[in-house]
């Protein structure tokens, strides 16, 4: 007997996007207060390069796929917000946001790190230290980071929206009913959210940079740089591995801090807003059961 499918999300700009295994779909509040819903098939590469699916391979391609979805998702609803027509984006603007998107991560999470840990050589010296050094201001960028967008009007409304999409997949996931009053009594936080995924990706980076040399500073960037599919694939297996067994100590220890660091991504949402959560996920579930998907309800 197959297992229910998961389903996982990402809020927008006043609206929430779900994605089952076949289809994703957005749900927006337009200005005039009426919910817009689009869906569209996942196009994975997966279907094409069935190896791909391999444990430690499958973590960077559902990375980078959930990056573009989560761009085309995006753009989706900031033109429902301005009221104005949805127009597809191009291959060539999809492969420059991605780049992007990638570039600034990888400066702000890697090359950052790096070179303010190697201004402290002075002070701290050696392989190991100088590396957990780097993996410590990693962790206080991505926190730091978090916090400052936070601060932001906009992105508070799109904390609450994140958490109207968790309230919703773990009330799908305790069987309950889904209306907003129902909805409203679960929890903002989810194990399973990319906010959880990147902290432990930046953890496991402390331990498996640990003894890696430091020296020059253009190969410590660079075996960064290249070591990230091997972090990002042992990453997804311990959350899904976690996700999965979420009543055991050691995994209630492991998912502990991804959960922790949820209260700065999410805030309670309204009821119009958690509305706007159950309208994306069921135009999802709808579709798969309607397909003879397997269904946990």
């Amino acid at each position: 007997m197959k297992s229910p499918p998961a389903y996982g999300g990402q809020a927008v700009i006043e609206g929430v996007m779900m994605r089952g295994p076949e289809e994703w779909a957005v749900a927006c509040r337009c200005p005039d207060n009426s919910i817009t819903v689009e869906k569209r098939p996942v196009e994975s590469v997966t279907k094409r390069f069935p190896f791909l699916k391999w444990p430690f391979i499958r973590g960077t391609v559902v990375l980078v796929e959930s990056m573009v979805i989560g761009i085309k998702a995006l753009t989706h609803s900031a033109n429902q917000a301005t009221g104005e027509e949805d127009q597809p984006i191009s291959p060539l603007e999809m492969i420059g946001t991605v780049v992007f998107a990638i570039g600034l991560s990888i400066f702000l999470f890697i090359i950052l790190p790096v070179v303010l840990a190697h201004l402290f050589t002075p002070v701290v010296q050696g392989t190991v230290g100088q590396n957990i050094l780097e993996g410590g201001i990693r962790i206080l960028v991505f926190i730091a980071y978090i916090w400052l967008v936070g601060l932001l009007k906009d992105i508070q409304r799109v904390f609450e929206y994140h958490g109207a999409e968790h309230k919703t997949i773990n009330a799908y996931e305790a069987g309950s009913e889904l209306t907003p009053a129902k909805v409203q009594q679960f929890s903002v936080q989810h194990p399973r959210c990319g906010t959880s995924f990147l902290l432990v990706v930046i953890v496991l980076k402390v331990f498996i940079f640990a003894f890696l040399a430091t020296d020059p500073l253009w190969w410590r960037i660079l075996s960064r740089i290249l070591l990230l599919p091997l972090v990002a694939g042992i990453a997804y297996e311990l959350i899904k591995f976690s996700a999965r067994h979420d009543k055991t100590f050691f995994c209630r220890l492991l998912i502990a801090p991804g959960m922790l660091i949820q209260r700065l991504t999410t805030r309670e949402p309204d009821d119009d807003q958690v509305e706007v959560a159950i309208r994306a996920f069921e135009a999802v579930k709808v579709s798969e059961h309607r397909e003879g998907a397997p269904d946990a309800s």
